[in-house]
């Protein structure tokens, strides 16, 4: 059985079951599955789980020395930093490139696999396929992104204990409130994700190459990253969605800082909106061929 069939057969199991378990559902729960037993997708997740353990292993054989990013120097006091210094280093790159791939072939992979034509045949309507699809984009980011900060909050209290947490306001915070405020720092990045994975989707839409589209995903998240390290551009700083990604710090302070963070939320909800409507624009007035 090819892969073009494989896929149509469990869109049709899926589909044939919507009218008494609700096909919505079906279909989102067909497209998880998709997402998170495919091989490449699951070496990807494997990656990210690796950094957090190399990191802690790393600190843990040769020693802090006292130097480098707050987070990592901060590891050895409590385990909890290592997630949080795995976040911040898998930030620029491996988390985007992960989210950027799944969305990139979310339209362009089942258009890619001549898929996409059959889904379409069936009642399910475009604007809710779209959705689907999103949906499913949203739940892999925040699943990436609890992968690494669970993977690090577990090896980091192996090695290190559950000590508390020293925020950057001096004040100490214990293990549990710790964890309490990494849960939030989680959900604040998968928000950003989230948003990045709406112009996944749009790009998506364009093409027939999910190849093509990841790396133009991509790209936009390195160009964004570059030009808020530009002086000379900090009139644009505040509309890049990347340039409030690292505000998550603000979250370890006390009390907590919720200037940046409000400011971050709203403007991912921005690109979430606006690329969502600009791909269902697309996708609606599209001649599907394949």
């Amino acid at each position: 059985m090819s892969a073009a069939e494989a896929v149509e057969q469990g869109r049709a199991e899926s589909l044939e079951t919507g009218g008494r378990l609700g096909w919505p559902g079906r279909l989102l729960v067909s497209e998880l599955r998709l997402i998170f037993t495919r091989r490449r997708n699951i070496a990807g997740l494997g990656v990210l789980a690796a950094v957090p353990i190399l990191l802690a292993v790393s600190v843990k054989v040769w020693g802090g020395d006292g130097g480098g990013p707050d987070f990592i120097s901060s590891i050895t006091s409590s385990g909890l930093f290592v997630a949080l210094a795995a976040l911040a280093i898998e930030l620029p790159l491996f988390l985007p490139l992960a989210v950027a791939t799944i969305a990139g072939d979310s339209i362009a992979g089942e258009a890619n696999l001549g898929t996409l034509r059959y889904l379409l045949t069936v009642p399910v309507g475009r604007t809710r396929l779209l959705l689907i699809k999103y949906a499913s984009i949203v739940i892999f980011a925040l699943a990436a992104t609890v992968l690494v900060a669970g993977t690090g909050v577990l090896i980091g209290v192996i090695l290190f204990g559950a000590g508390p947490m020293i925020t950057f306001s001096g004040t100490q915070l214990g293990f549990l409130a710790g964890l309490g405020r990494l849960v939030v720092i989680i959900g604040y990045l998968a928000a950003g994700f989230a948003a990045l994975g709406a112009i996944g989707l749009f790009v998506s839409v364009l093409t027939e190459q999910p190849i093509a589209a990841t790396i133009a995903t991509v790209l936009i998240n390195v160009v964004m990253f570059v030009c808020d390290t530009i002086p000379q551009l900090d009139w644009l700083h505040p509309w890049l969605l990347t340039h409030w990604w690292t505000a998550f710090g603000d979250l370890i302070r006390d009390p907590m800082a919720f200037d940046s963070i409000g400011r971050g939320l709203l403007t991912a909800a921005g690109y979430t909106l606006v690329f969502w409507l600009a791909a269902w624009a697309r996708f609606t007035g599209k001649d599907v061929s394949s």
